[in-house]
């Protein structure tokens, strides 16, 4: 079966591929509605040393999708159904590591084509059912599958003492993580540190709030969570490690194209915990979509979506990656063509 894929050839350039795909044994899915990630923009607009866009592109982008189910031979969803779609795919068993870390996997979008294309086919266990929550919210599955990857990671090797937990960013990574952790660990205190007063002020639902240079000074927190990526990676670890009670641990999710310096003397002195991650796999989609039927964290998830308008053109996808520019959280677009 011919299928339309609009592949990035070099930066801000579209290209469509025509290629035979094989449907026999998997799923066949149309993709519906898609949100934009850093990721994306990254390579979009050429932000990637030229050694790794040389060796990902061309390639689809896009891995936060949801679509509907066009046929299912191994009777596992029916016509009609819609679905989160699992960009992690793993190629062998591992035990003890999680999906998303084994050697092999290929991840859609890094290095594989994304769903910017006419149908995805994909085996039944790379699909999570979304039906009863609104496409435009379902989009965030795979983002909310991170944040509870992250922090069941931590929930794990963390001691027991939760009493507060600190986020530093206030991005979409740094406010679903917000969300997932007021539900999953409702008795902790959260406090939020960011740089932007507005991105600030939608994180209503959490105990505290602080900019940068407004920290108070005998802020202590068990545990915490850098989101801030990019060169936020820095003053954000900085500020973690000098805030942060002895033997806390920190989750890792900020990506830096750079090399961030970490003051290890105080890590080691302390007896601080870093943990590194990144991406998900199917356990944290099936518990992001059960997280979904919540009324209030629907509601708190749709806060931070801006929906652009349909794309049906290779124009219109330039015109979303324009768009998301400019939007300070998740923008999110139904898929036309």
């Amino acid at each position: 079966m011919i299928n339309y894929i609009y592949q990035l050839v070099n930066p801000q350039f579209i290209s469509v591929k025509y290629e035979d795909t094989n449907i026999d044994s998997n799923v066949l899915i149309r993709p519906r509605y898609m949100s934009i990630c850093r990721a994306d923009q990254r390579y979009y607009f050429g932000n990637r040393d030229l050694k790794t866009l040389s060796e990902k592109l061309p390639m689809a982008l896009i891995h936060e999708c949801c679509g509907e189910v066009l046929t299912d031979k191994s009777g596992s969803f029916k016509p009609g159904d819609y679905v989160a779609l699992i960009p992690n795919i793993p190629t062998k068993e591992q035990s003890g590591i999680y999906e998303n870390y084994r050697e092999g996997s290929h991840f859609l979008s890094s290095g594989y084509d994304g769903f910017m294309c006419e149908f995805v086919s994909m085996p039944p266990d790379r699909l999570v059912p979304v039906t009863g929550i609104p496409m435009q919210t379902a989009t965030m599955c795979e983002l909310l599958s991170v944040a509870i990857h992250a922090i069941n990671r931590l929930d794990k090797i963390a001691h027991q003492y939760r009493d507060t937990i600190g986020i530093w960013g206030d991005g979409s990574v740094a406010y679903v993580i917000a969300c997932a952790l007021k539900k999953k660990m409702p008795k902790s205190k959260i406090i939020v540190v960011g740089k932007n007063t507005r991105k600030l002020s939608r994180f209503s639902f959490v105990s505290e709030t602080y900019l940068t240079y407004n920290i108070p000074n005998n802020l202590k927190i068990d545990h915490a969570f850098e989101c801030a990526g990019g060169e936020g990676c820095y003053d954000a670890i900085r500020d973690i490690i000098h805030y942060i009670r002895p033997q806390g641990s920190v989750g890792l999710l900020g990506v830096s194209e750079n090399y961030v310096a970490i003051d290890t003397r105080h890590v080691l002195e302390k007896g601080l915990t870093l943990i590194g991650c990144s991406r998900s796999g199917r356990e944290e989609f099936l518990e992001a979509a059960q997280m979904m039927k919540c009324q209030k964290t629907r509601r708190r998830l749709g806060a931070i979506i801006y929906e652009d308008e349909p794309v049906k053109s290779v124009d219109d996808i330039h015109r979303v990656f324009a768009t998301d520019l400019n939007t300070p959280f998740k923008t999110v677009f139904e898929w036309r063509l």
